[in-house]
C-alpha cells in the first residue's frame, strides 16, 4: 500500500487528512441542530476526493475548491482558528464578513475558492495554467466542478481553451449523483460526464471517488499528464448523503439509495482497509478520531464565541480596490505628434508591453490578423505568439483566464471584439472580477478593451453603449476616452492599474479624429475630468464621442447666439470627478449631461440626480439630459441618425435650457 501514499504523507496522516473534514461536518451538523448556526453545505461522504486530491498535488499547485470541498482547506494547512471564524461567520474569518464559507482565495496556499455561478472557476485555472506556461512553471491547476455544472458554457469553454492552448490543467467533476434535487441522469445525457473530453481531444477518465488511493493514484497520474501533455478530466463518481444545504433536507433522494453510499463510505472504505491489512490498528484511528473530536469541539466553541464581525463605511469602500501606484507619468507637450485615435491606443498598448513583459494581449483573431479593427496588428511579430494570443470565441472563458493570469501576478489585456459581444462574459466580468478584491484582497490587473457605440451603421448588435451596466456594479473602474491623447494616456494608466478596468473604445473615433499625442509612454489619472471648451453660460456634461457633439454645438452656439458653453469631459466614469462638474455649475448655473447611450437608467441619470443635490443651489434651471431613444440602435442611417440618436436631440435642448 506504501506505493498508493503521496510523498512524505504517512498513512498516519492520511487517516487523520480524511477524518478532520468528517468530524467538522459532524460538529457542523450538531450546531444546525441546536440553532447555533444557520446554513452549512455538506460535503458528507465525498471527503476523499478533496484530500485525495489534495494530498496527491504539490503545495505549489493552484486548487480550485467548490463549497463540499472541506478537505483541500484542512489537507492544505489553513489557519484552523480563521477557518472556524470564517465558517461561523465571526470577527477573524478570512473575508472579514464579506462572503461567507469557501468564497474566498489563499494565494499563500495556491488556492482559488469559487463563487456562486457553477463551473466559472474553471475558466480561471485556464488563466493560471497559462501563467505556467508563459513562466515555464512545474506546476498545475485543478479546479472542481459537480456534475450540475457541466452544462454551464464555462466547463465546455474552458475545456476547449485549454486543450488548444495546451495547459497544465486538471478538471475534476465531482458526480455526486443529484444537483441540488434534480438526479443527474435527468440533467445530463451521458452516463459519463468523462466521455465530453473527447469532444475536446483531451482524455477523460472515470474513477471512484470514494477510493481515496485511487483518487491518489488517478491525480498524481493526471498530474504528470497535465506537465507534459496537457488538460485532462476526471470524472469522481460519489455520493453527497446529506442534502443540497442542510435546509434542503434529503426527502427528494429514494432511502434505499442514501443506504447503499452508505456502505461505500469513503471514512469507513479507507479504515477497513488499512485495519484489515495490518497497515494501522483501530484502536490508532480510534485515538485520531478521539483527538480530533476534542481539538474540533473546542475550536468550535471558541469561534462561536468570537466577536461578531464589525466594520465601517470608509473600510468597506477601502476594501473595494486595490490602492493603485502613486502618480502618474506626464510626457512633456513639445514632443508631440499627430495622431489617429486608433493610433495612440496602438502605441499606447504597444509601449506598455515594450516594458513589462506581464503585459499579455488576448482576444478573438488579435494575433496575425490584428484584430478585427487592426489595433493589434503586427503584435504577434514583434512580441511572440505567448503573449499575443489568440482566444477561440469564448468571451466569458477568455476574461475568466484573464482573472486567472491576474492571480498570478500577470496584466492581461483581453479584447473583445465588440463590446456588444460582452454580455457573454457578463458574470466572469460583474461576479467574479469585480468582487474578488472586495472579498479576499486579491488585486486583479485585468483591463477589458471594448470597441463600442454607433453612428457606423452596424445595426443593434454592434453598436450598443453599455457603460451603465458596468458603472453600476461596484469593483469595476470604467473609462472613456474622447481624445487620442486620453486614449493613450488612460490606457497605460489602465494596464498598470491593480484593478479591472472597462476601456471602452469608440468605433467612430477610431480613424475620424485626430490630435496630438506625446510620442513617450505616460499615464493619466483615472477619475478626473478635463474641461474641452471654457464657458460662462451653460455646462455640458458628457464623454466619448458625446465631447466632439458638445464641442461641434458650442460653435455653433457661439457664432448663431453668441452662448458660451462649458464642455467638461469626464473620461472617466468609475471614479468620476464631481469637483471638476461642480466647480463648473458655479460659473454657469445651467447643466446638460449628454450621452450616446439610451436615455432610461442611462449614466447621465446618475450625473443628473448626483450634481441635482450636490449642485441644486447653483442651478438656475433644471438639470437636462439628452440621450438616446429607448430603442435597440437601428441599422438604416436616418433611422439611427434622425430617430435614435442623442446627436439629433442636442441643440433644441441646449436653446431650451439657455432660455429657462
Amino acid at each position: 500500500m506504501s506505493d498508493l501514499t503521496a510523498p512524505d504523507r504517512t498513512l498516519r496522516t492520511l487517516a487523520r487528512a480524511l477524518l478532520e473534514p468528517r468530524v467538522i461536518e459532524e460538529k457542523m451538523l450538531t450546531l444546525i441542530r441546536q440553532g447555533r448556526i444557520a446554513k452549512w453545505f455538506s460535503g458528507m461522504g465525498q471527503e476523499a476526493i478533496a484530500v485525495g486530491t489534495t494530498s496527491a498535488l504539490e503545495d505549489r499547485d493552484y486548487l480550485l475548491p467548490m463549497h463540499r470541498n472541506l478537505g483541500v482547506w484542512t489537507t492544505r494547512d489553513v489557519d484552523r482558528e480563521r477557518l472556524f471564524c470564517q465558517l461561523m461567520g465571526k470577527a477573524g474569518g478570512f473575508t472579514n464578513g464579506r462572503d461567507r464559507t469557501f468564497h474566498f482565495g489563499l494565494p499563500e496556499k495556491n488556492i482559488v475558492g469559487m463563487i456562486s455561478h457553477m463551473a466559472a472557476m474553471l475558466p480561471v485555472a485556464c488563466g493560471l495554467g497559462q501563467a505556467f506556461r508563459c513562466r515555464d512553471a512545474d506546476r498545475v491547476a485543478c479546479a472542481f466542478c459537480g456534475d450540475g455544472g457541466t452544462r454551464e458554457g464555462d466547463f465546455h469553454e474552458a475545456l476547449n481553451l485549454a486543450s488548444v492552448w495546451d495547459l497544465p490543467v486538471i478538471f475534476l467533476v465531482e458526480n455526486n449523483g443529484y444537483g441540488l434535487s434534480t438526479p443527474t441522469e435527468e440533467a445530463v445525457a451521458p452516463d459519463d460526464i468523462a466521455d465530453a473530453a473527447a469532444g475536446y481531444d483531451l482524455p477523460g477518465r472515470v474513477l471512484d471517488g470514494n477510493d481515496l488511493f485511487a483518487v491518489m493514484e488517478a491525480v498524481r497520474e493526471a498530474r504528470a499528464h497535465a506537465l507534459s501533455d496537457g488538460p485532462i478530466l476526471l470524472e469522481m463518481k460519489t455520493f453527497r448523503v446529506r442534502g443540497h444545504e442542510e435546509a434542503s433536507g434529503t426527502a427528494y433522494v429514494p432511502d434505499d439509495l442514501i443506504a447503499e453510499w452508505k456502505e461505500n463510505d469513503p471514512v469507513d472504505r479507507f479504515v477497513g482497509t488499512v485495519t484489515a491489512e495490518g497497515l494501522i490498528e483501530a484502536e490508532e484511528i480510534d485515538s485520531i478520531r478521539t483527538e480530533l473530536e476534542t481539538e474540533v469541539d473546542e475550536l468550535a466553541e471558541w469561534a462561536l464565541g468570537q466577536p461578531e464581525v464589525t466594520s465601517t463605511p470608509e473600510a468597506e469602500r477601502d476594501a473595494l480596490f486595490a490602492p493603485s501606484p502613486e502618480g502618474t507619468s506626464p510626457a512633456p507637450d513639445s514632443d508631440t505628434e499627430e495622431a489617429r485615435f486608433i493610433d495612440a491606443i496602438q502605441e499606447g498598448l504597444r509601449q506598455a508591453m515594450q516594458e513589462d513583459e506581464d503585459v499579455i494581449v488576448m482576444g478573438q483573431d488579435v494575433a496575425e490578423y490584428g484584430g478585427v479593427f487592426k489595433v493589434t496588428d503586427g503584435f504577434v511579430d514583434e512580441f511572440g505568439p505567448e503573449r499575443v494570443r489568440n482566444t477561440p470565441i469564448i468571451e466569458s472563458g477568455a476574461i475568466g483566464a484573464g482573472l486567472g493570469l491576474a492571480v498570478e501576478g500577470l496584466r492581461p489585456v483581453v479584447e473583445m471584439q465588440y463590446a456588444d459581444f460582452i454580455t457573454c462574459g457578463f458574470n466572469q466580468t460583474v461576479n467574479n472580477l469585480a468582487t474578488t478584491h472586495y472579498r479576499w484582497g486579491q488585486p486583479v490587473n485585468v483591463t477589458i478593451r471594448a470597441p463600442f457605440g454607433g453612428g457606423i451603421g452596424a445595426g443593434p448588435f454592434h453598436s450598443q453603449s453599455m457603460e451603465a451596466w458596468f458603472a453600476h456594479t461596484p469593483g469595476l473602474q470604467v473609462v472613456v476616452p474622447a481624445t487620442p491623447r486620453d486614449a493613450k494616456g488612460l490606457l497605460q494608466t489602465a494596464i498598470r492599474e491593480p484593478n479591472p478596468v472597462l476601456f471602452f473604445e469608440h468605433k467612430k473615433l477610431y480613424r475620424s479624429v485626430r490630435g496630438m499625442v506625446p510620442d513617450e509612454p505616460f499615464s493619466l489619472p483615472l477619475g478626473q475630468a478635463r474641461i474641452a471648451r471654457e464657458g460662462s453660460d451653460a455646462t455640458i456634461v458628457t464623454y466619448g464621442v458625446g465631447v466632439h457633439w458638445a464641442l461641434a454645438e458650442a460653435e455653433h452656439q457661439a457664432e448663431a447666439n453668441g452662448a458660451e458653453l462649458e464642455v467638461v469631459d469626464l473620461r472617466t466614469l468609475v471614479p468620476w470627478d464631481r469637483e471638476t462638474v461642480i466647480d463648473s455649475l458655479e460659473k454657469t448655473n445651467r447643466l446638460l449631461v449628454l450621452h450616446e447611450a439610451t436615455r432610461t437608467a442611462g449614466f447621465g441619470a446618475e450625473l443628473a440626480a448626483e450634481l441635482g443635490e450636490a449642485g441644486f443651489q447653483l442651478l438656475d434651471a433644471p438639470v437636462t439630459r439628452v440621450a438616446a431613444a429607448d430603442l435597440p440602435v437601428p441599422f438604416a442611417k436616418p433611422l439611427e441618425d434622425e430617430i435614435f440618436s442623442a446627436k439629433a436631440r442636442l441643440r433644441p435642448k441646449i436653446e431650451e435650457l439657455l432660455r429657462f
